[in-house]
C-alpha cells in the first residue's frame, strides 16, 4: 500500500467516523410502541371502512391454508364485513388462492397473483433443490410445459397432475413431481374451493389461465417494500425477507433510505418505515380480537416480541399445526376453536394462557359474541351460541 492511499483510507476513515458522531441516533421504538404501530397497519386497533377487495390489497395478501381464515381474519378487521362478499370476488375472478409468500397459500387480488408470484418465483424454484432426488432425471422445462397444457385444459386435482406427469417420467417420485409443477407453474385453485360454506375439493389451473391475462414482470423490489411497510411496518430487512421468504433485499432498503423514517428497537435492530405511516401511542387502547389460524399478524416479522410475549412463544403452534389466536391489549393471550354441531348450538372455546381480569374476559367474550352474531354465525340462528372459558392452555 503507498503512502498516498493509506493516508487516503485513515482520512475516509475519520470522516466516517466523525459522520456517525454527528449523525442524531435513530429513535428506540418499545414492543408497544411497535404493537401499536403494526395494529394500526394492519387493521387491528379499530375496524376500517374498507372494502374486501381493498383490505385484500392493503394487507398483500391474507393467509388461505385452509378455507376459512381469510373470512376470519376479515371479519376481525373490517366493519361490516359479510363472508359472501369475498366469496363473490373469487368467483369474479378479482381474487384467487394462489402459493405466493413463504411457500403458502393466499388470497390476493388478481392484480398481486399476477405479480407477486413472479416476485418469490426464485424462491419456489430454490425450494426443489430439496427434491432433487425424487426429480433425477426430470427435465424441469418440459415438466412445466406438459403440466401447463394439461391443467389449462382443465382444472386438475394435484392427484391427476402426478399420474399424468408419471406417464413421461414413471421412475420419478410422484410427490415431487406434484411439487416440481405447483413451484415452476404460479397454479390458482379455482372455485368452488374457498368459497363461504359452498367450498370443494383443490383443482388447479394457471393464474394466467384463470384470468384471462398474462403475467407480468416482477415489480421491483423496492414497490413492494413500500407496500410491506404500510402493511406491517416499522420493520428490519429481516422482517420483510420473513414475510416473502426471499433474501437480498438488503439493496432495496438502502435505495430507498433517503425517504424513509428511520427507528430502532431495543435491541439496536434498525428499522424502517414511512415517513407519514400511523404510529400511534404505546398506550393506544387495542381491542380483543380473535383471529384465525396462520393470520400473517403473527407470521410476517422475524421478532415477533411486538405481537407474542416472549413468555408465550410457539405456544400457538402444535407441529405444523397452528392454532386461531386471540389477542388482549393487542398481543397474543390465548387460542380459540369454533364448533359447529348440525343439531347444537355454535361454541367458542376460549382458552387464554394466562389469567385475564374481569375486564379482559368481558372483552373477549363480546368480540366472540359479535363474531357469532353477525352474518359469520349465520348457522348460529337456529342452534343458539355458547361462549365458554377453557382451562389455561399449559396450567
Amino acid at each position: 500500500m503507498t503512502k498516498r492511499t493509506a493516508t487516503a483510507k485513515r482520512t475516509a476513515t475519520a470522516k466516517k467516523t466523525a459522520t456517525a458522531k454527528t449523525a442524531p441516533a435513530a429513535p428506540v421504538l418499545g414492543p408497544r410502541a411497535l404493537n401499536r404501530a403494526t395494529l394500526a397497519r394492519q387493521l387491528l386497533l379499530e375496524r376500517s371502512p374498507l372494502k374486501p377487495k381493498d383490505a385484500v390489497a392493503h394487507l398483500l395478501g391474507l393467509q388461505a391454508q385452509n378455507v376459512k381464515p381469510p373470512y376470519y381474519a376479515l371479519a376481525a378487521r373490517l366493519a361490516g364485513f359479510e363472508p359472501d362478499a369475498l366469496s363473490a370476488l373469487m368467483e369474479a375472478r378479482e381474487l384467487v388462492r394462489i402459493v405466493t409468500m413463504r411457500s403458502t397459500i393466499h388470497t390476493h387480488t388478481a392484480d398481486d397473483a399476477l405479480t407477486l408470484r413472479p416476485l418469490v418465483q426464485p424462491a419456489r424454484e430454490r425450494e426443489l433443490k430439496i427434491f432433487r432426488k425424487g426429480l433425477a432425471g426430470v427435465d424441469l422445462e418440459q415438466l412445466a410445459e406438459h403440466a401447463r397444457e394439461f391443467v389449462e385444459e382443465e382444472p386438475r386435482t394435484l392427484k391427476q397432475i402426478r399420474e399424468a406427469l408419471l406417464r413421461t417420467w414413471p421412475d420419478a417420485d410422484p410427490q415431487s413431481l406434484g411439487i416440481a409443477a405447483r413451484n415452476t407453474l404460479a397454479l390458482v385453485q379455482v372455485t368452488p374451493r374457498g368459497l363461504w360454506r359452498r367450498s370443494g375439493q383443490v383443482a388447479l389451473t394457471t393464474v394466467e389461465h384463470w384470468l384471462g391475462r398474462p403475467a407480468e414482470p416482477a415489480p421491483a423490489p423496492d414497490a413492494t417494500v413500500l407496500r410491506y411497510l404500510a402493511a406491517f411496518g416499522p420493520a428490519s430487512v429481516k422482517d420483510m425477507q420473513t414475510w416473502a421468504g426471499v433474501t437480498r433485499l438488503r439493496e432495496a432498503f438502502e435505495r430507498l433510505r433517503p425517504q424513509l423514517t428511520v427507528f430502532r428497537d431495543e435491541n439496536g435492530v434498525e428499522l424502517f418505515d414511512l415517513p407519514d405511516a400511523p404510529r400511534p401511542g404505546p398506550d393506544t387502547p387495542a381491542p380483543a380480537r380473535l383471529l384465525p389460524e396462520f393470520d400473517n399478524l403473527l407470521l410476517s416479522h422475524a421478532d415477533r416480541t411486538r405481537v407474542v410475549p416472549a413468555a408465550y412463544k410457539g405456544r400457538s403452534w402444535l407441529g405444523n399445526y397452528a392454532y386461531s389466536v386471540f389477542l388482549v391489549d393487542g398481543f397474543l393471550a390465548g387460542v380459540w376453536r369454533l364448533e359447529e354441531p348440525r343439531n347444537g348450538p355454535v361454541t367458542v372455546t376460549v382458552e387464554p394462557f394466562g389469567t385475564l381480569t374481569k375486564a379482559q374476559r368481558a372483552e373477549v367474550e363480546a368480540e366472540a359474541e359479535r363474531l357469532l352474531t353477525g352474518p359469520m354465525g349465520a348457522t348460529a340462528d337456529s342452534y343458539g351460541i355458547d361462549i365458554r372459558f377453557g382451562k389455561v392452555v399449559g396450567a
